[in-house]
């Protein structure tokens, strides 16, 4: 079974090793996760869990099936639902960061960071053009298209939204957990800003 859970993105810090090497390290905290239902072959034609996180102060702003949704599972309505494959567990069971310990190699799902529009250069490392006097596509784009096509064939690299999409990194390490603070961290970078919400699972490849 897959082992996962919800967490918010609380920022970056470091930790020095035993051999006094710096060590960048994500601090993500997880302090009310549910699971909210359980799928099963038989019926949904997959296996999976539905995990909430943040329960929210009022109902306001809540449609009418997701309060019944919620209700079924003898739970109030939250902000995030997520859905984890092969999971594991029963409506309404809380889900800690207990799951994890020192050494697991997990994943981490979430929506990266958006930069706006950007142009080749930034958004795919295209190099630039001539730089030498009378050139004007210092940073423009070469041909987008072929020689008699008389159209630009889709999935061409061009300028366009850059970021904000969701992104899975894998296989990081789980450097400590805090029960008491309900507080991970986890060795590199994560995707998402400050106070976004993730997913951490255990790796296919990992322990």
């Amino acid at each position: 079974m897959t082992r996962g859970i919800l967490a918010r993105k609380i920022g970056m810090t470091q930790l020095f090793t035993d051999s006094g090497t710096v060590m960048p390290v994500t601090v993500l905290q997880s302090g009310d996760c549910k699971v909210v239902q359980t799928k099963s072959s038989p019926v949904e034609g997959y296996d999976a869990v539905q995990l909430a996180f943040d329960e929210r102060a009022t109902r306001k702003g809540v449609p009418q099936p997701l309060l019944g949704h919620y209700k079924a599972a003898g739970l109030k309505p939250h902000r995030v639902l997520r859905e984890l494959r092969n999971g594991s567990g029963k409506p309404g069971d809380a889900v800690t960061v207990e799951l994890f310990s020192a050494g697991d190699i997990v994943d981490v799902i979430g929506v990266s960071k958006g930069k706006g529009f950007a142009g080749q250069v930034k958004r795919h490392n295209f190099g630039r053009g001539p730089v030498s006097h009378g050139s004007h596509n210092i940073r423009q784009a070469g041909s987008i298209g072929s020689v008699d096509a008389a159209r630009t064939f889709k999935g061409v690299r061009m300028a366009g939204h850059m970021g904000s999409h969701r992104t899975t990194v894998r296989n990081l390490e789980v450097v400590r957990v805090d029960a008491e603070r309900h507080l991970i961290l986890i060795k590199g970078a994560v995707p998402g800003h400050t106070n976004a919400v993730v997913m951490i699972r255990s790796s296919e490849g990992g322990q």
